[in-house]
């Protein structure tokens, strides 16, 4: 009896072992391209904002760190990285992660470009929660309105105009949906006065080339 036990134990550990080898076998061969398109879906997000035409660096590669000090003004729990866009070496946009907190069903994920003159060059919504048909417009694949950051700077149109209209401000809200471009408007407002404070920093890194030397 003892020894069927025995017998049955060890062959459940067995089973074990093999089952958590052929769990991370898996987990180990899929991360390479969950990674590749994570990448992929990361650099064509990047490239609608500042497209090709203007850049001629890799905009994965060319990153520099948000200072932790900054982190709770651009919703960021754990950091994250400013992409930079470079022409011939010279910085001409830079385009910085950010997550509104406020969204009416949670956290909305952002990238915003900032060109060097301190207008938008673009933002995107990487990833929310908001209701189908009402909220979810926020983002570019169910209607304009993100489009309606273009150009937009602090001066212009001016920090107090940096608000949905209901609330005295600029930008239009969604028909039976506030709460979330509100949300939208305030990081975007946030994100463009922390590359105002800290922009002779962030394009302050200089370029590395192929050899790895600073030209």
């Amino acid at each position: 009896m003892k020894e069927s036990i025995s017998r049955n134990s060890l062959l459940l550990g067995l089973f074990a072992l093999v089952t958590a080898g052929l769990l991370a076998g898996t987990n180990e061969s899929t991360k390479d391209r969950i990674q590749a398109a994570e990448r992929k879906a990361a650099q064509k997000a990047l490239l609608e904002i500042v497209p090709l035409e203007r850049h001629s660096n890799d905009l994965l590669l060319d990153t520099v760190k948000i200072p932790a000090e900054y982190w709770e003004s651009l919703g960021l729990d754990l950091g994250g990285e400013i992409n930079i866009a470079r022409a011939e070496g010279e910085a001409v946009a830079a385009i910085i992660p950010a997550v509104a907190p406020d969204g009416y069903s949670g956290k909305i994920k952002l990238i915003v470009g900032i060109n060097l003159d301190g207008s938008v060059a673009g933002v995107r919504v990487l990833s929310h929660n908001e209701t189908p048909g009402l909220g979810d417009k926020i983002d570019l694949k169910k209607g304009p309105w993100i489009l309606s950051f273009n150009g937009k700077s602090l001066a212009d149109p001016g920090p107090d105009a940096w608000q949905v209209k209901k609330d005295g401000g600029q930008f239009d809200q969604l028909t039976g949906a506030t709460i979330t471009p509100r949300a939208v408007v305030n990081q975007v407002r946030r994100t463009l006065e922390y590359f105002q404070a800290e922009q002779d920093i962030i394009f302050a890194k200089k370029v590395v080339n192929q050899e790895g030397e600073k030209p």
